[in-house]
This record gives C-alpha cells, structure tokens and sequence, in this order.
C-alpha cells in the first residue's frame, strides 16, 4: 500500500470515502512526517491536536454519512492567515505573540469544508522575500539538494517557501499560499510542485496579514493541478468583509479539467525571451510549446511591450503600499512592544519597529516612504500606476490573439541558501516573470516540467485571462500529464 504521505489531496479524499483508512490514520501520519522534519524548518509552529480534531470529526461523518469537501484531508496554513487561538507572526518579531481571536476567511472556509490544520508554515518576513530568508524564525531549507554529493542547503523560494518545502517534503499534502509578486508560482517551481494565483479577488484576503493590498491574493499550493483545482474551490467566493472581494460564483474547477487543448490559442511572449536567459530555462520553454502543440493547442507569438518596465514598476507600488499597511505594527495594538525607560510615545514607536522589523522589511518600508512622499509622488507612484495600466493593457492586447501565455516561471532554478542574500537587486529578478500577471491582477499558475543538470525542479507559468482559471488549469494539466515530472527530493532530513 502507498504511504499514506504520498498521497494526494485527491488520493486521501477519495480512499478515505471509499474506507481504504480512517481520516485519524491519515492526520497521525502527516503529524509524524512533520514532527520528523523538523530540519527544514518548515514549521513555525504545529498543530496536532488541530489535524487529529478535524480527522475524529470526519470520522464520525463519514459513519454517520455526513463528509464535507476537504473531510480526512489536513493541510498546512502560510503564517500569514490569521487563526483564531494560534498564534500568527508573518514570521516577524513585531507579530511573536499575537494570538488573533478570530479566523481568517480562508482558513474559515477550508477548516468548513472539514479540513484539519497540521501547522503553521514559515515564510519571508511580511511575505518580503524570494528565498524565505528573511524569516525572523530562521530560513526555510529546500528538501531538494543538487545531485553533485554536496549538502549546501538550498533555497525553497519565496514567500511561500515553509508551504513550498512542506509539500515536497511530504509533510503536508497541499497548503495555503500568498502571491504579491510571485510567492506562490516562484516556490513551487524551486520545489517541483504546482500552485496557482487566481484573479485578484477571487480569494478574500480578509484576515490574512497585508502586504501590499493592491497586489495581495490567496491561492492554493499542492502536489498536482488536480489538487490546487479541489482547494481553490474550498478557497474562493465572495465575501462582505473584503471590499475587493468579487461577488461571483465559484465554478466547479475540478469538474470542468480536461488536457484537451484543441481549439485554443497559447501565446509566446517574445518579450520573455529576456538576455542571458539560462539554455536549459529556454529548452525548458520550447518543449513546453511542443507539449502544448502535442494537446492540440496552436501556438501564437504575442508581444508585451511594457514587459521590461514590470519589476521596477512593483518595486515602487508593493513598497509603497507595505510602508502604509505596516504602519499599524506601532506596539499598541499587536504582538511585540518595546517600551525604553522613560520613553514617550515616540520612542516606543521607534524602539517596538526597530527591534521587530527585519532589514528587508525595513529596506522596503524606507523605499515605500520615499516615494510616497512629498515632491516625490507624481515622479514616482503616479508613474508607476500609470505604467502599471499600461501593462495590464498589453495583457488585454494579447488575449485578442490568444486564450492562454505560457512561459517559464523563474528565470533559474533553486540558488543556495546565502548566494544572493547580499545583492537585493539580484534576488529581486528572481520575481521577473510573474511579476507582470501580478500587476495585471490575472490569474496564474506554476507546474513543474523537467529538471536541470543539477537535478532541480524548473517549473513552467501559465497565464490567463481574468476569472479563467479553469483555462489555466487545463493548460497547466496539458502540462502536467506530457511533462511526467515525478521526480522527488532524496530523504535526508
């Protein structure tokens, strides 16, 4: 019999339905895959007695006929959804010991649906990051390391990078994820997974820590297509308490998946081809374009002109936007407070957010300021909306020519721990090709395609017209079921 860990979302759905094992074997069994794996770092904290509670209820159910959606399946929850009794920090100090008091309406939703919680999962401080080092918790080490012999600890990506390692580590079978400008697509390429950022607003971000709140959005992460389309529909739907929430229904994506791309146009944007892209990241690409071809798709070369000025473009409006959201982290209200002998009300502002911010958070906070400020404005944010329009144009441009883009998702795969930790501009490139769907707001989705010469997993981007996820879906299933990837990280933890 399969380990019960290998199993997908679906794997434990459906045997646990059919009786094959009882949802408490399932949750004892990841709860001893987490307990075991504690060298990746993965965890800030774990929630047995959460997983074990929700499986004994869909037990009972399950006797008593009444199974919910995610019934028997536990999941790992990102540190940045708040979780009424649990602590939650956005792996920032200034955040270590606030215990919110209510659930986020993500969390809500999967925990409704009779999902249990094994723990919750690391991430780069503020989800500010491309490496998941800039946790205050201590990094986040990929399961996956390059086939040379060496041991170096490698990068799980960011910011999703505790729910990227988690799942490749089988330590959880899928888990929540934030994408602002990659956190989602970026981590499951490194770990050779799948993940999927819907339309901004399908997913309410009520409850979940902000970061820049013009760009933020929930989605699933998990081993398959399959398995992110079953918990995106446990994830999405409209809700009041989020004013950018969209007030539609949620298709039933799992339902409507199907690898048949006849009649559908994927688009190649040239502008992707970017200089010195990595040889095996563009053979990488054209073999994706022969799968796709392979499913019945015609291929289009489109263009998207602003391309280029995406990631500075981001890199004002997510600064700006976080300098505003993290102004509330003062000590009064939440988590850490830093109160210096006879210190006034400034003092204490002053020492509560040196002690509890991280330098990348800092670095972003002092960027957002400044050009948000006085004289700089107009030259600066103005700009960058306006520029932001004009990509989101390009966008629409596009897909008058084609239903679906399909590019790579990161530009390299998993770089070791400390590489770029000195070159912020360097890590930041890491985000230069999901950026842009970002900005625009579409829907995206990373899945992964083939390995390196050093034996990691490179993931190819699919990007969708706004409210088609289930398009991006089936392209990426296109993907998944040409591409064959059942490679995974060696045990060494």
């Amino acid at each position: 019999m399969t380990s019960l860990t290998d199993l997908t979302i679906a794997g434990i759905r459906d045997g646990f339905r059919k009786g094959d094992f009882s949802a408490r074997e399932v949750a004892d069994a990841f709860n001893g895959a987490v307990a075991g794996g504690k060298a990746l770092n993965a965890f800030l904290i774990e929630t047995p007695e959460h997983a074990v509670a929700a499986a004994d209820e869909a037990d009972r159910g399950r006797a008593s006929g009444e199974l919910r959606a995610l019934s028997g399946v536990p999941l790992g929850i990102k540190d940045l959804f708040c979780t009424a009794g649990y602590q939650t920090t956005a792996a920032s100090h200034i955040l270590e010991g606030f215990v919110p008091t209510y659930e986020s309406t993500i969390t809500a939703k999967l925990f409704g649906a009779g999902a249990g919680m094994l723990g919750k999962l690391n991430l780069d401080q503020f989800a500010m990051g491309s490496s998941n080092e800039t946790s205050a918790f201590g990094n986040v080490i990929s399961p996956w390391r390059r086939n040379d012999g060496g041991t170096a600890p490698l990068a799980p990506g960011g910011s999703s990078g505790g729910s990227s390692a988690a799942i490749a580590a089988r330590m959880v079978p899928g888990a929540t994820g934030t994408d602002t400008g990659g956190s989602i697509r970026q981590p499951a390429a490194f770990t050779g997974i799948s993940g999927i950022k819907p339309t901004y607003g399908r997913c309410s971000r009520w409850g979940v820590v902000a970061f820049a709140s013009s760009l933020d959005q929930a989605g699933p992460m998990a081993r398959d297509v399959r398995d992110c389309a079953i918990l995106l529909e446990n994830m999405a739907g409209f809700d009041p308490k989020d004013s950018t929430s969209l007030d539609l229904a949620v298709p039933q994506w799992e339902a409507g998946l199907s690898s048949d791309l006849k009649g559908k146009r994927i688009g190649i944007p040239k502008e992707y081809r970017v200089d010195g892209m990595p040889a095996e990241i563009e053979a990488l690409w054209s073999q994706g374009i022969a799968w796709a071809k392979d499913a019945g798709a015609e291929i289009v070369e489109v263009s998207l002109p602003h391309t280029q000025y995406a990631l500075p473009t981001y890199y004002i409006i997510a600064p700006a936007e976080a300098s505003s959201n993290l102004a509330r982290y003062d000590g009064v209200r939440y988590g850490q407070r830093v109160l210096p002998d006879h210190a006034n009300l400034q003092d204490m502002y002053a020492a509560t957010r040196a002690a509890g911010f991280g330098p990348e958070v800092k670095r972003r906070i002092l960027i957002g300021t400044y050009v948000l400020s006085a004289g700089f404005y107009d030259a600066y944010y103005t700009k960058a909306q306006k520029v932001r329009a004009l990509i989101a144009r390009d966008f629409e441009r596009a897909f008058e020519q084609c239903d679906v883009l399909l590019t790579p998702t990161a530009p390299s795969a998993a770089f070791g721990l400390g590489e770029k930790s000195a070159d912020p501009l360097s890590m930041y490139l890491n985000d230069v090709f999901t950026v842009p769907a970002s900005l625009a707001g579409l829907p995206a989705m990373s899945v992964p395609a083939g390995l390196d010469a050093q034996g990691l997993p490179l993931g190819l981007q699919i990007i969708g017209k706004p409210l088609d996820e289930q398009g991006v879906l089936n392209a990426g299933l296109a993907i998944e079921e040409r591409a064959g990837f059942t490679a995974r990280a060696g045990k060494w933890w």
